[in-house]
């Protein structure tokens, strides 16, 4: 229960990633708000949450908007009083080589991946230097590392994020605050199971542990980087591919 008595708040945090996150934030012992422009499935996870024995929400808000953020952080705060754990997850894809790429869809992953992650790092960072403590992880991707053919709007926000969480760190290591990133490698998630054997059979083959990573890895990752075991560290990325990119 490293985490007891804290307040998180996770993006994008109904399915995948997101609520392997929110799962595991909660079973060491967080409150978890869950943010997210999907409803469904909310309500079992909140359930799952409480099950825990831990106060959970949800809050519909589109973190590419800074309206819907600052709206949401006012529920939340007028709710729980604070929140010490902020992680940036939400996340979309609309890939496409360079030459096909369409403006909206540069456009519509920049405003979630990038601009979503500095909306609510911009808005929620406020209370925590205040208070003079946070935990805010990013989570970014090894394509924002490494590049990937067809995915060069995914890779630029997912490097943007890197980059991002670097300089806020230090910004804030002042005031207590730990920013860092996690960049997940091949995870067994509903973006990667659309993908052809072929494509899934070339990936394994550059995963060193021989398999695919699940959600609680990441989550496992995310849920260190926001206790307290990890106050000594920012300003980092910690890659969770299994040994993919070394």
């Amino acid at each position: 229960m490293e985490l007891l008595d804290k307040v998180s708040v996770v993006t994008g945090g109904v399915q995948g990633i997101g609520r392997a996150i929110a799962l595991s934030l909660a079973r060491r012992g967080s409150d978890v708000v869950v943010l997210d422009m999907k409803d469904e499935g909310s309500a079992e996870l909140l359930s799952e949450i409480r099950s825990f024995g831990r106060t959970s929400l949800f809050v519909k808000a589109n973190v590419g908007i800074l309206s819907d953020v600052e709206a949401a952080a006012k529920s939340i705060l007028d709710s729980l009083g604070k929140v010490d754990i902020l992680v940036n997850n939400a996340g979309i894809t609309r890939d496409a080589l360079l030459v096909r790429m369409e403006e909206k869809n540069w456009d519509s992953v920049m405003e979630v991946n990038l601009k979503g992650t500095f909306n609510c790092t911009r808005v929620f960072v406020r209370e925590m230097l205040k208070r003079r403590y946070g935990r805010i992880i990013n989570v970014s991707s090894i394509v924002g590392i490494m590049g990937n053919a067809g995915q060069s709007n995914y890779a630029a926000s997912k490097a943007g994020v890197i980059g991002f969480a670097k300089s806020v760190a230090k910004e804030v290591a002042s005031r207590g605050i730990t920013v860092n990133a996690v960049a997940p490698g091949f995870i067994d998630t509903a973006m990667t199971q659309v993908l052809s054997a072929e494509a899934k059979t070339s990936f394994m083959s550059s995963i060193p542990l021989g398999r695919m990573g699940s959600p609680e890895d990441v989550a496992n990752a995310v849920a260190f980087l926001a206790s307290d075991s990890a106050s000594y560290i920012t300003g980092q990325t910690i890659h969770v591919d299994g040994g993919m990119l070394m």
